[in-house]
């Protein structure tokens, strides 16, 4: 009976001495975004951050592909032993669940949620070409010109098509989305006047905006942005209840030990509330959030319900 309570007492043992140990190797973190788009950025920020603290190499792993599918399944198929973490998002969590019918991953039961990173705020821009200065004028102008207006998104499903087809739907207005294979070529056609809308990160209009060259109409948040404290919210200008943010945030492969998990959220919340590291990721349009693996999984949850719920209404379909 003593070699049997040693045995239990030794496997118990190696989770615990794992997690004191960790990590001793480089971590690979996969985020299924190329590389110089807002996550990858964010990933590469907290990643270096993270490094510096372990004395272990972080591995950014851009795995794109397939709306965020390709890097979400090499994720969710590694081993749950630390040493590949996945950077998700809204889209390839909450909303491919709904795009199709057959993914190769679940949301819920092939990942352990660690910690939110950040929601990433988006704006409702327009070309200066377009005879708009508020959400109420745009609304007014797709209604007398019903499906004439164009606006552009970074795919099918992604953070730019969901938010617009919300305010289509709430509005009740005809517009005509015209998707790109990411976000780049999108951003840079609307920056062009090629087409006269989209939403998008708060980040990639500040520049532009103060030259002039796009107009800032409302922020899809609930609240304002620290970053465009005189941009109104939607819901300010027009829609009331509007309320779409862009979230991200870190899981482990599903059977990862609770240990690994609350060593990794220790060492990421230090991180996330680093004063050098919030005011960095502030300034590029990032609101840094953190919480416990319990919130971001009712999140997930939740975000799955209410996108769900959109998705139909909408009838949006995978291309």
């Amino acid at each position: 009976m003593k070699k049997i309570w040693l045995g239990v007492a030794c496997m118990l043992a190696v989770p615990i001495a794992h997690a004191q140990n960790y990590p001793a190797k480089p971590v690979r973190i996969i985020t299924p975004f190329t590389a110089g788009s807002a996550i990858d950025t964010l990933a590469r920020v907290l990643g270096q951050k993270l490094g510096d603290a372990w004395g272990q190499q972080v591995i950014i792993d851009n795995r794109i592909g397939a709306n965020g599918i390709i890097g979400t399944e090499a994720a969710a198929k590694a081993a749950p032993d630390g040493y590949t973490v996945y950077l998700g998002n809204i889209s390839t969590l909450a909303v491919n669940p709904h795009l199709y019918l057959k993914l190769p991953y679940d949301s819920i039961k092939d990942f352990a949620p660690v910690t939110m990173a950040a929601t990433i705020p988006v704006v409702l821009v327009v070309h200066p070409s377009l005879p708009v200065k508020s959400v109420k004028e745009l609304i007014a102008l797709a209604k007398a010109h019903p499906g004439q207006l164009n606006y552009a998104s970074g795919g099918t499903g992604s953070a730019q098509h969901l938010p617009m087809e919300m305010l289509r739907v709430e509005a009740g207005i005809n517009i005509i989305h015209v998707p790109y294979k990411g976000l780049g070529p999108a951003f840079s056609d609307v920056l062009g006047g090629q087409v006269p809308m989209m939403f998008t990160g708060v980040s990639n209009v500040v520049p532009y905006m103060k030259t002039g060259r796009l107009r800032v109409l409302a922020i899809g948040s609930p609240k304002r942005s620290s970053t465009l404290p005189e941009v109104p919210t939607v819901a300010e200008a027009g829609v009331p209840g509007f309320d779409f943010d862009s979230w991200t945030g870190y899981l482990l492969p599903a059977g990862a030990p609770g240990n690994l998990i609350a060593r990794l959220h220790a060492d990421m919340t230090r991180t996330l509330t680093a004063p050098d590291i919030r005011e960095k990721l502030n300034t590029l349009g990032f609101d840094l959030v953190g919480g416990t693996p319990e919130a971001m999984s009712t999140l997930i949850r939740n975000d799955i319900a209410r996108f769900g719920k959109l998705i139909k209404a909408a009838g949006i379909r995978a291309e």
